[in-house]
């Protein structure tokens, strides 16, 4: 070691890898051959290597040893995985930027743009923390499936350094243990399996496994020692049996080897079948390697003609390949020593891609070459392209994390189109589900499909290997009903923005409407289109003022606000003195009173202006703290407080209207005050749709008084909900949390006169 670096104060042990690269480390410019390119690779892995060695000197892991050892460790498993030069420095450089002063500009001038690419990635998935809060949790995933999106190979890079990290987690506490192989088990090891990259997979899955359930991890394992002496020589007896016969056969076998399933995977069966370790009988696989397809099929015969096969036991993911690319013959028959024993065979070519997954594409290119770049653009990547999709279609953070859930570290059904085309689908998919895999109008314009030839109801579930056809009409569209039994996020969430969008022109169109009374037809267009609108509606907290009118059309928002704030826009004026907005009232009239509260001075009233009087909060408007509003004297029933803006005070004399405003935050026994509204929202209507409006506001600690639901036949539900509010602002953010949910088509609040 202190041969190949200068002034290393720590002395560690260096893999034989790394020091055979360092010994190599040459400089060259402008390669031309293959050789010297080698050696630019080698120059850029040692010097990544020295660039850590030096930033990571004085830092030490939890367990004392130097922190340098981990980035060493995670470059190795890039490097085992078949990884480019540019994958394994980023392994070496993958912490520096978290942990040191280094920028990511000047990675990208000492190494280069991929590097940079690549440790930015990782650096930014570093930052991530899966928090159990919905929405923080899903934010998190969509970050993540960014940053892959952007290059595959990012999250290999993240998969070595969380298997290393697991690998040496004994000196951590307990709670960081659990909370680190929780998210292994959830997420990372999933992602591996998609990616296919088999032999991560297992090993992230026992570890997650040892630290979640260490006592059922150490049965098992103890178990499974017990009976290893005896499992493989049984073993050894079947591949020596099926070697000779293959022989006999014709076929060159390249491998007969037994593989023990791994923990975790055995715990899973002994949990989905409700057994104990020692009903579990094929605890091992028995692995079938050999040279082409075809003799994959007549490798099957020999097992076949040589032990009993087990109904329903074979899977051919050689015809239908899983979504990560894995291929092989699975066979089930019963041993010579009477129990069940699995039985893989696959081509070596198989067995790389199955071992290494997606690294495969770069370990073992024909070229030689190695740089590892591949884009989503694959059809081994329709799974990450549906997923980006989602992130911009699914506003909702629960159904966005339920779609990943079911879309992503689910096993897929494979079903065909009448020519024969393969389209993986989630199980429990319906011929709904189909249609909106194959196009969006195609499910939009279902009317009907047949089954393996025959007319099924369009709530048909699908098993592997239908035959789909999906007839379609042009005056046909989805149905709110289809919501109650289609199984994919993508269908559910097209049948959802159709109806959105249908109903939206509608809006839009009665927003003109109301527009156009006020303020001309002839310059409708050039107002709308007007910076003054823009902001408009970006103080009315809609994006733009195409929204601000659909609001308007369904009722969310009140015609004369929209008026009032434009023309304060358009005027240049300031609202430095608060006037009560009276429809039709000039506001140079001179019976309007100078409406400033005379009274400024602290007080236990929750109202400023009516100290000593009788007053209550008008019915019809339900005005809440942060709200302009304005008193109106009345006869028997004291003062009546109301909302600026509110219909009710049109034509009321100016000499009963008294100046009034908010006295701030007022609390009771200790709590701030609430007040009394109604809401009314208009959704889409499924199955627990109420739920769960109540648990997001549950969630923001809103009490619900009253709700109540009205249904009709392929019409949207209204939900009416009384709730307590304690001022303008947690209105405004309820109002979001409510609409960033997929299935709400509008909300508004109503008065309780209503």
């Amino acid at each position: 070691m202190s041969g190949l670096l200068v002034n290393t104060p720590v002395d560690i042990t260096l893999p034989d890898w790394l020091q055979d690269c360092l010994k190599k480390s040459l400089s060259a410019t402008n390669p031309e051959s293959e050789e010297e390119r080698r050696i630019c690779d080698t120059e850029l892995i040692c010097s990544a290597f020295r660039f850590a060695y030096e930033l990571h000197q004085g830092q030490y892991r939890k367990s004392g040893e130097p922190y340098i050892c981990h980035p060493v460790a995670v470059a190795g498993l890039l490097r085992d995985l078949g990884g480019s030069a540019a994958m394994i420095a980023a392994g070496f450089l993958h912490d520096v930027v978290e942990d040191t002063e280094v920028t990511i500009e000047e990675i990208e001038q000492r190494f280069g743009a991929e590097v940079r690419c690549l440790v930015e990635g990782v650096t930014k998935l570093s930052k991530i923390n899966f928090k159990s809060k919905t929405e923080s949790q899903a934010e998190n995933f969509r970050r993540m499936f960014l940053s892959m999106a952007q290059d595959i190979r990012v999250i290999v890079v993240k998969l070595a350094d969380r298997l290393h990290n697991m690998r040496t987690m004994e000196v951590m506490s307990e709670e960081s243990r659990r909370r680190n192989a929780l998210e292994t088990r959830d997420i990372f090891a999933p992602l591996a399996n998609r990616l296919g990259i088999w032999r991560f997979k297992w090993e992230l899955e026992d570890l997650a496994f040892k630290y979640l359930e260490p006592d059922a991890f150490r049965e098992i394992q103890q178990h499974v020692a017990e009976k290893r002496v005896a499992r493989v020589d049984r073993l050894k007896k079947v591949s020596d049996d099926l070697r000779s016969r293959l022989v006999e056969a014709g076929i060159q076998c390249t491998d007969i080897s037994g593989r023990p399933k791994h923990l975790y995977s055995i715990y899973q069966k002994m949990q989905r079948q409700n057994k104990e370790f020692n009903e579990i009988y094929d605890l091992a696989a028995l692995r079938i390697i050999v040279n082409t397809n075809e003799e994959c099929y007549r490798a099957l015969a020999v097992v076949h003609d040589a032990f009993r096969p087990i109904p329903g036991r074979f899977k051919d993911y050689i015809g239908l390949p899983k979504p990560n690319r894995y291929q092989s013959l699975h066979t089930g028959i019963i041993s010579s020593w009477g129990k069940p024993l699995e039985v893989q065979i696959r081509t070596l070519e198989m067995h790389r891609i199955a071992e290494y997954g997606i690294a495969a594409h770069w370990k073992y290119k024909e070229t030689g070459g190695s740089t590892g770049n591949i884009t989503t653009s694959d059809e081994k990547f329709t799974w990450l392209r549906q997923l980006l999709e989602w992130q911009y279609d699914l506003k909702d953070a629960q159904e966005y994390l339920d779609s990943i859930k079911n879309n992503l570290f689910e096993d897929d059904i494979y079903v065909f189109t009448p020519k024969g085309d393969v389209i993986p689908l989630n199980p429990g998919s319906t011929t709904v589900d189909f249609a909106y895999r194959i196009h969006t109008e195609v499910g939009n314009h279902c009317a009907g499909a047949r089954v393996n030839g025959k007319m099924v109801p369009l709530s048909t579930r699908l098993q592997n290997g239908d035959i789909v056809v999906i007839m379609t009409q042009k005056n046909s569209h989805p149905s709110l009903d289809w919501l109650n039994f289609v199984a994919t996020s993508a269908a559910k969430n097209r049948i959802k923005q159709w109806y959105k969008r249908s109903r939206r022109e509608e809006n839009i169109a009665r927003g003109r409407e109301l527009l156009e009374k006020e303020l001309g037809k002839s310059g409708l267009e050039g107002i709308l289109k007007s910076e003054a609108m823009q902001a408009v509606a970006e103080k009315c907290n809609y994006h733009s003022p195409e929204d601000l009118v659909a609001a308007l059309g369904y009722g969310e928002i009140n015609l004369n606000l929209i008026l009032n704030r434009w023309r304060e826009l358009v005027k240049g004026q300031e609202q430095a003195v608060v006037i009560p907005i009276i429809p039709n009232l000039p506001l140079s009239t001179p019976k309007v009173r100078d409406l400033v509260p005379a009274s400024n001075r602290a007080s236990d009233s929750p109202i400023v202006g009516v100290e000593g009087m009788l007053y209550h909060l008008a019915g019809c408007c339900t005005p809440i703290p942060g709200e302009q509003i304005t008193g109106v004297v009345t006869r028997g029933r004291g003062i009546t407080i109301h909302r600026q803006g509110c219909t009710n005070l049109d034509g009321v004399d100016c000499d009963r209207l008294i100046p009034v405003r908010w006295n701030g935050a007022i609390e009771q026994n200790g709590r701030p005050q609430t007040y009394s509204i109604n809401v009314q929202i208009e959704a889409l209507d499924r199955v627990g749709v109420l739920k769960d409006i109540l648990s997001r506001l549950s969630d923001q600690c809103i009490n619900v008084r009253h709700a109540s639901v009205k249904t009709a036949t392929n019409q949207p539900a209204l939900i009416d909900l009384g709730i307590e509010i304690r001022d303008k602002s947690q209105l405004e953010h309820v109002f979001i949390q409510i609409k960033k949910m997929s299935d709400i088509l509008n909300i508004r609040r109503v008065g309780q006169d209503e």
